[in-house]
C-alpha cells in the first residue's frame, strides 16, 4: 500500500478509515478511542486531539491494513 501520508487528518476521517476497513470501536478512555477487527488480535488506538488524529497513529492503521491484508468494506 503505498500513499502519500498528510499530518493534518482530521479525526473523523481516521475513524471512518478505520470503520471501511472492518475496525469497530470498542470503548472510549479519555481521548483515546480503541478499535478492535474480528480478523486481528492488535486494538486500534485512535485519538481526538481538536478534531485531529495524531499521524503515527493513523500510520498504525494503514499498517495493521498492509500488514492483515485488510481490505474496504464499502466507499468512504
Amino acid at each position: 500500500m503505498t500513499c502519500v501520508l498528510r499530518k493534518n487528518v482530521r479525526f473523523s476521517e481516521a475513524v471512518a478509515i478505520a470503520e471501511a476497513f472492518g475496525f469497530r470501536l470498542d470503548r472510549v478512555n479519555g481521548c483515546h478511542h480503541i478499535f478492535v477487527h474480528p480478523q486481528i488480535p492488535e486494538l486500534l488506538n485512535l485519538q481526538d486531539l481538536k478534531g485531529k488524529a495524531k499521524p503515527y497513529q493513523v500510520k498504525q492503521l494503514l499498517q495493521l491494513a498492509e500488514i492483515h491484508n485488510l481490505q474496504l468494506e464499502n466507499e468512504l
